[in-house]
């Protein structure tokens, strides 16, 4: 009995071969293997966490219409919004994200709550993706509190409208303007029977931006609504619809709370040396002042004074509150520049008017030691 000769392939045909099941596979892998996908949240106070670092939530609380959003490693989008509300009340809800603490839920390893006073910088940047058929705000919302709160209802809310489409406005009414961050906001005051509210609202549309946060806490602190040994407790970022939303979207968010600053009151004097420059037009001029501490221990609560030469008034100032606008005038730091470190320093700047000639200060005390002039 002769053996069935067994069937062999030319090498080059089993290589071709084995290329083809190679190949089949991956376009298989490719269509059955699950990709990151985003995740949509429908519950009314459903939640995720992105980055590790943000809580991402629908918060839905001023109606029982649907409302979803998706959120994406880099921010979170509204992908349905039925139903609307009257725009003289409340909006119908706040999709949003938020680093720091919220109604019992924290951020993964946020540092806030966090003492105003202990807060040397606040970091944040977003970017916002806008549509037109909707009524809503662009809302960035900073939550200050008395106690280390992680629960509940905060004192004062700060509000930041980077943008604000159709008839609403925010709750209280407008006592001015203010520089802040080197652009020009709308301020609102009022109450909504629970908390305080600070608003601040861009002229126009402001579709991203980086800036510090303790700019606008300082603000708070300074028109009383704050102190600087209450606690930052959580930064948000997200959008208050009225009407629609469906599309909106955070497209990136960041925040940082850098802290390291000891509590307490004023140092002992310390040595000094204050550089003072000054850009002067015809009539006005802008200065920056540079308070250096020389000696080998922090100075807190600071206080630098000098004289304005005979006609020159202050007409505002940042970084400090500089008191009265002329004459001998009395520098005072805000919640994130009041400590001066051992070989360190703060700056400060203010602009006014002038009469006649131009001049500068002829000296500067530090908490009542004289200061070298730089």
């Amino acid at each position: 009995m002769r053996p069935i000769p067994r069937q062999t392939h030319p090498p080059h045909r089993l290589l071709a071969a084995l290329l083809t099941a190679l190949a089949s596979l991956a376009v298989l892998l490719s269509v059955t293997a699950p990709a990151h996908a985003d995740t949509t949240i429908c519950e009314q106070y459903g939640a995720t966490t992105i980055q590790n670092r943000y809580v991402v939530q629908n918060n839905r609380w001023g109606t029982s219409a649907t409302q979803c959003i998706s959120a994406n490693d880099s921010g979170f989008r509204i992908t349905q919004a039925d139903g609307s509300v009257p725009t003289n009340g409340a909006p119908k809800s706040y999709p949003s994200l938020f680093n720091g603490c919220h109604y019992t839920r924290c951020s993964p390893g946020t540092s806030l709550p966090a003492r105003i006073d202990t807060v040397s910088a606040a970091p944040s940047s977003i970017s916002y993706g806008y549509i037109g058929n909707a009524v809503y705000n662009a809302s960035y919302d900073i939550w200050l509190d008395p106690t280390p709160r992680t629960d509940g209802v905060n004192q004062t809310e700060i509000m930041i409208w980077f943008n604000r489409v159709g008839p609403i406005q925010p709750i209280g009414s407008q006592v001015g303007t203010a520089s802040v961050g080197g652009r020009t906001w709308e301020v609102w005051s009022g109450s909504n029977g629970g908390n305080d509210v600070l608003s601040f609202v861009a002229p126009s549309a402001i579709s991203s931006w980086s800036f510090d946060v303790m700019d606008f806490v300082d603000q708070a602190v300074a028109r009383g609504l704050a102190r600087s040994d209450w606690y930052l407790t959580s930064v948000q970022a997200g959008f208050e619809p009225w009407q629609g939303g469906a599309g909106l979207a955070v497209n990136s968010f960041s925040s940082t709370v850098s802290t390291g600053g000891t509590p307490g009151g004023p140092a002992d004097p310390a040595a000094c040396t204050v550089a003072y420059t000054a850009d002067v037009w015809t009539g006005g001029f802008t200065t920056n002042v540079t308070v250096g501490n020389n000696g080998t221990a922090a100075v807190d609560d600071w206080q630098l004074e000098f004289t304005q030469p005979s006609g020159q008034r202050i007409t505002s100032a940042w970084n400090a509150t500089v008191t009265p606008d002329s004459g001998a005038v009395t520098a005072r730091p805000l919640a994130h520049t009041r400590r001066i470190a051992a070989g360190g320093s703060q700056s400060f700047g203010f602009q006014g008017t002038y009469t006649g000639a131009f001049a500068e200060p002829a000296g500067f005390t530090l908490n009542g030691t004289a200061c070298a002039v730089a």
